[in-house]
């Protein structure tokens, strides 16, 4: 049965790699179909892949080859949430290392430019800590880093 509600996201020619590349990366991912197109199109020619539908841990994507008209930006991104640095360092390292660059406080793109944020859960934790303090100091360590290095959250917490 198809989903109610699933995340479009516009790529140029390369939603079969994309949707491989999170598939084999992130858990409870897969690319479940690819469908070529029907007739030729403003960026392409029948047979062609149109579509790729794919999960990314759990959420229903489809990958449409729309062409070079739109490009994401940070207004999406994925929120990853992380158990511990060593899952914090794969998944930050496959999309950096694959072709993607760094960013700010946990943030990240892919190759293809699609914004993750690689989010462990000792930094939510951390800076929505009841006491106004701690979460000062933690939001404040959080601000120096590109990747979240969950020591140094943990240190910024205590004190």
């Amino acid at each position: 049965m198809a989903n109610k509600n699933t995340i479009c996201l516009w790529y140029n020619g390369t939603a079969l790699e994309a949707a491989q590349f999170y598939a084999k990366t992130f858990p409870d991912s897969a690319v479940q179909a690819v469908h070529h197109a029907p007739g030729d199109f403003p960026s392409g020619k029948q047979g062609d892949v149109l579509t790729v539908q794919f999960t990314v841990i759990g959420i229903p994507c489809l990958g449409l080859n729309g062409g070079p008209g739109f490009t994401p930006n940070e207004s999406f991104s994925f929120q990853v949430a992380t158990d511990d640095q060593a899952e914090t360092d794969r998944l930050w390292n496959a999309i950096v290392g694959n072709g993607g660059q760094e960013s700010a406080c946990g943030w990240c793109k892919d190759k293809w430019g699609l914004s993750w944020q690689i989010t462990p859960r000792a930094l939510t934790d951390a800076i929505t800590d009841p006491n106004p303090a701690v979460a000062k100091r933690a939001f404040e360590a959080m601000m120096t880093m590109k990747k979240i290095d969950i020591a140094k959250i943990e240190a910024a917490r205590r004190g």
